[in-house]
C-alpha cells in the first residue's frame, strides 16, 4: 500500500516540474509596465515605434488564456499615450512662454516640416478638435498638429479634451491590427512579425505618397 501510494506521486525530477516558459502572471507583471513605459517614452521622444508595440502586445494577448488581456493592453497603451502627449504639450507650452524656448519645443519643431505645419494650421482652423483626433491616426501627423495647437495658443485643458479621444482611437486601431495578426497565425511570433510589418507599411505610405506627388509635380 505504502509503495503503491508513493508510486502514484510524481517525483521532483519529473519533467512536468521543469518550467519551459514563465507563467502568464509573471509575463503580465513584466509586460504591462514595460508596454506603458515604452509607449510613454515614445510619446515624449518620437523615435520608438509605439504603434508596432501596441500591435505586438495585442498579438500576445490574443494567445493568452488570462481574461481581460486585450482590455489591459488597451488601457495601458491609451493611458501611456495620453499622459505622454499631455506632458509633451505642457513642456511645449512652457517653451513657448520662455524667451529661450526649450529643447522639447525644438524637438517638436524639427519633426514638423513647414509645409505640413501650414496644412495642420489650416485644418485646425477649419475643423478644430476633430483634426487633433485624426492626427493620432495619421503616421507622422501628431507633431505638426500639436505644434499648430501650440502656435494657436490652445490651453492645456482644451488640448486634453481633444487628445483623450485621439489616444483611445489610436490604441483601438493598432490593437485591431494586432488582433488580426494574432488570429491569422497559430504561433505568437508569426503574428507579431506580421503586425510589425503591417504597421511599418502603414507608416511608410504617407512619405511614399508625398514623394510620388512631388515627382509628378516636378
Amino acid at each position: 500500500m505504502g509503495q503503491a501510494a508513493g508510486a502514484s506521486l510524481p517525483t521532483v525530477t519529473s519533467p512536468s516540474y521543469i518550467p519551459v516558459v514563465a507563467p502568464e502572471s509573471t509575463q503580465q507583471v513584466i509586460g504591462y509596465p514595460s508596454l506603458f513605459l515604452l509607449v510613454l517614452i515614445g510619446a515624449l521622444v518620437p523615435v520608438v515605434p509605439t504603434g508596432a508595440l501596441v500591435s505586438s502586445a495585442a498579438v500576445v494577448a490574443v494567445h493568452r488564456t488570462a481574461p481581460f488581456s486585450l482590455a489591459l493592453v488597451f488601457v495601458t497603451a491609451s493611458l501611456a499615450a495620453f499622459l505622454g502627449d499631455v506632458t509633451l504639450y505642457w513642456l511645449g507650452r512652457r517653451g513657448m512662454r520662455s524667451k529661450n524656448g526649450s529643447r522639447w519645443l525644438e524637438a517638436i519643431r524639427r519633426r514638423a516640416p513647414e509645409d505640413r505645419l501650414a496644412q495642420a494650421q489650416q485644418k485646425l482652423a477649419d475643423h478644430g478638435v476633430a483634426v487633433l483626433v485624426l492626427s493620432r491616426l495619421m503616421p507622422a501627423g501628431r507633431l505638426p498638429v500639436m505644434l499648430a495647437c501650440l502656435l494657436a495658443k490652445w490651453p492645456v485643458r482644451r488640448f486634453v479634451r481633444g487628445n483623450l479621444p485621439a489616444c483611445l482611437a489610436w490604441a483601438v486601431t493598432y490593437q485591431l491590427i494586432g488582433i488580426l495578426g494574432g488570429s491569422l497565425f497559430e504561433e505568437p511570433w508569426q503574428g507579431v512579425l506580421a503586425a510589425i510589418v503591417l504597421t511599418v507599411l502603414i507608416s511608410a505610405v504617407p512619405s511614399v505618397w508625398r514623394r510620388v506627388r512631388g515627382t509628378a509635380a516636378g
